[in-house]
């Protein structure tokens, strides 16, 4: 697909997801918003995406809402309160879609993610950074809660509830290197190998085994809510099962013995 502001890019069961308004810091505006659902609507549905690499293209990863589209003609975030209630969720739906896709996500980040770009990098699966990139919930400095977009849902799981507070009450922006060191993000790497990181750990999760890949992502994602231990196992047994009877187990076992790469996508 064709899209205005953003860009996809398929490179084998690689997609590169690109947020394609530099000029703007890559803003969310209503038309990169429509753009995302057409694209995370698709991808339910598209087994040849296996993982899914976010990044923002030039300088930045996304400055949040492209405040200066909402307050054009004087049309201030949807006008009346219907209009508001339809903007918000059409934002909000867009980060649970990104934590509901079957498809691991890899935000690549480069300078700022704040607002809702640091809600979109908050719902990705894994966070590289360069050392350019700061984060912050710019929601409370202009008028608003911090709490927006799943950001009061993500923040806290990501980094306890200590840091999550800190951030959400001052709108403060946190550097490369505080990200790295709450588990933020899980790798810091120089601007210029942000990419190469996010691909690297790309091609390793696509080594793995299509359906192990994809259940893995939703019973980590089920587990971190789960009410207790036994939920979490059973989700756990339940997709153990799947694995072995999708026959990928047998491919697996005769790679390791045969001390070779096993080939899991000849047999998706």
């Amino acid at each position: 697909m064709e899209y205005e502001a953003i860009e996809v890019r398929k490179d084998g069961p690689i997609t590169w997801l690109t947020l394609n308004r530099p000029h703007n810091l890559n803003a969310l505006s209503a038309q990169m918003v429509a753009d995302l659902e057409d694209f995370l609507h698709r991808l339910h549905t598209d087994s040849t995406t296996r993982v899914v690499v976010m990044k923002g293209a030039g300088r930045a990863f996304c400055a949040g809402l492209d405040l200066k589209e909402q307050n054009r003609g004087g049309t201030e975030l949807g006008g009346t309160t219907t209009g508001t209630i339809e903007v918000q969720r059409r934002m909000s739906d867009l980060t649970r879609a990104i934590h509901r896709a079957p498809q691991p996500f890899i935000a690549a980040i480069r300078g700022p993610a704040a607002g809702g770009g640091f809600a979109l990098a908050l719902a990705c699966t894994v966070r590289i950074g360069g050392e350019s990139s700061r984060f912050n919930a710019a929601f409370i400095r202009i008028g608003l809660s911090a709490c927006d977009m799943g950001v009061s849902y993500f923040l806290p799981r990501t980094v306890g509830s200590s840091v999550a507070y800190e951030l959400l009450l001052t709108g403060r922006f946190i550097n490369a290197q505080r990200a790295l060191a709450t588990g933020l993000i899980s790798e810091l790497v120089p601007d210029a190998e942000v990419e190469n990181a996010a691909g690297k750990l790309a091609q390793d999760m696509i080594e793995t085994s299509p359906l192990g890949l994809r259940l893995t992502k939703e019973c980590v994602a089920m587990s971190i809510d789960a009410g207790s231990l036994e939920q979490a196992i059973a989700v756990e047994d339940r997709n153990q099962v799947l694995c072995v009877r999708a026959g990928y187990i047998e491919e697996g076992a005769r790679a390791f013995l045969e001390k070779r790469k096993a080939r899991f996508a000849e047999r998706a």
